[in-house]
């Protein structure tokens, strides 16, 4: 990768291998300079790391501050479902995250005895939603995004705050982001900092914030095992367990339980789960005991029960978990997020940055995220259920739904799965530089 040219308040500019400065294409701004809008993304996850890319592609100057020291995805997998897959086309990343598609067989949903009470196949939900879930290991995800943003444009250990939002409409107020040693002036900021985001809290002082969710989850990969097994996912009373794979075999699991917040088990966690899972069927003893302690990861899961009001204020917008933070219970958190990304840079123009629709960014995501994290609120509680007769109850009404049509788990992705992004991919885009004359595009993409 060549280095990127820095401008105003960020680093000095930079040379290639040649000692030469590399071209880079230059995007009409409103001050009339020639110079490209800067954008600062405050937080180097799957949500923010797409944006940097869109917006990068788009002809945005584009700097990423994430404070960690290294580029290190919390968690260890993430299914990505039909919707985050099509929105990924728009980087030119689709096609390559289809190709480590894993799930060619069937699964469904089990009791804790092994009674299946949902089958599936990867074919059904192909045709239902025009592709299949794809797992991968969310540093694959990661390095497979920041790969595809020019040298110098992720600066690490960079603690962000947001100073100033800016004001949208006036080229003499930007927005301001500091950290302990630089400041940064940008015409857009996204806040991308998950869970616990500074930015919105900075943006809605007043707003609550993320609040427990009454349970908590385990994640741990195991070598591939000696036995097949097909995928699923088995619900007890108060407990989930999920076992999938990797397209190299690894597996992939992750249980749930509901438990008070901040609770640790002393012998470790590993312990835990053998203690809440052992006794479930095949192959969940196997991969528990194949586990290495030290890393089983646990996680309190929390929320953002109350919507914000919006999306954006100023020059800032939110994404992902700073923005809608939602149980992992339909696996939609990070997928949310891509589309996050895709549709801000939609309505980021590069050619109008002090003119931002970021009203219509927050039209477009708010309401299709607060039902989704809706969803997957009222599927925890489902899934949850710890009295006797109302999990009994549960169980005999998922078995009777899927013999009256598809699979629960593949209606529970109706009108998810089958989402499509704004705009074409950006590369075609840019091949042809033609007019894009759909309903609610604006003016010609480049």
């Amino acid at each position: 990768m060549t280095a990127e040219p820095e401008e105003s308040a960020f680093p000095t500019e930079r040379t290639d291998s040649t000692g030469r400065t590399p071209a880079r294409p230059q995007a009409r701004t409103a001050d009339g300079r020639g110079r490209r809008p800067r954008a600062v993304v405050v937080g180097g996850g799957i949500g923010g790391l797409t944006a940097a890319v869109a917006l990068h592609l788009r002809g945005w100057h584009v700097t990423v501050l994430e404070r960690a020291a290294e580029l290190q995805p919390v968690g260890s997998g993430i299914s990505l479902a039909p919707n985050a897959q099509r929105a990924l086309d728009v980087i030119g990343l689709g096609e390559e995250i289809r190709s480590l598609a894993a799930w060619d067989g069937e699964g469904g949903l089990r009791t804790p005895g092994g009674r299946w009470l949902s089958r599936s196949d990867a074919k059904a939900a192909a045709e239902r939603f025009g592709g299949s879930l794809v797992l991968l290991h969310r540093a694959t995800l990661i390095d497979k995004l920041a790969s595809r943003l020019p040298d110098g444009v992720v600066h690490t250990a960079s603690e962000a705050a947001l100073a100033d939002p800016g004001v949208v409409g006036d080229p003499a107020r930007p927005a301001r982001v500091t950290t302990p040693d630089r400041a940064f002036e940008a015409e857009l900021v996204v806040g991308a900092d998950g869970i616990r985001s500074a930015v919105r809290a900075a943006l809605f002082p007043a707003h609550p914030g993320a609040v427990y969710a009454g349970f908590t989850t385990w994640r741990l990969l195991v070598p591939p095992l000696r036995s097949p097994f097909a995928q699923h996912e088995t619900w007890g009373r108060g407990r989930i367990w999920g076992t999938h794979p990797f397209a190299d075999g690894t597996v992939y699991a992750y249980g749930a339980a509901i438990a008070p917040a901040g609770r640790r088990a002393p012998d470790g966690e590993k312990a835990e789960l053998l203690r809440r899972f052992g006794d479930w069927h095949d192959p969940i003893p196997a991969i528990i005991d194949a586990a290495a302690p030290e890393e089983v990861l646990r996680h309190d899961v929390h929320h953002i029960a109350e919507p914000l009001p919006a999306f954006h204020r100023g020059r800032v917008a939110l994404l992902g978990d700073a923005a809608h933070a939602m149980p992992p219970t339909l696996g939609q958190g990070g997928n949310q997020a891509i589309e996050d990304a895709v549709v801000l840079a939609h309505h980021a123009d590069p050619e109008h940055s002090d003119a931002l629709d970021l009203a219509a960014y927050t039209a477009a995501r708010r309401p299709r995220t607060t039902a989704i994290a809706r969803k997957a609120v009222g599927v925890a509680r489902v899934n949850m259920l710890r009295n006797r007769p109302a999990t009994v109850l549960r169980n005999a009404l998922v078995a009777a739904l899927d013999k009256t049509g598809p699979a629960v788990m593949l209606r529970g992705f109706d009108e998810i799965a089958d989402w499509r992004p704004p705009q074409r991919p950006y590369a075609a885009r840019t091949q042809r530089a033609e007019p894009d004359t759909r309903p609610g595009a604006r003016g010609r993409r480049t």
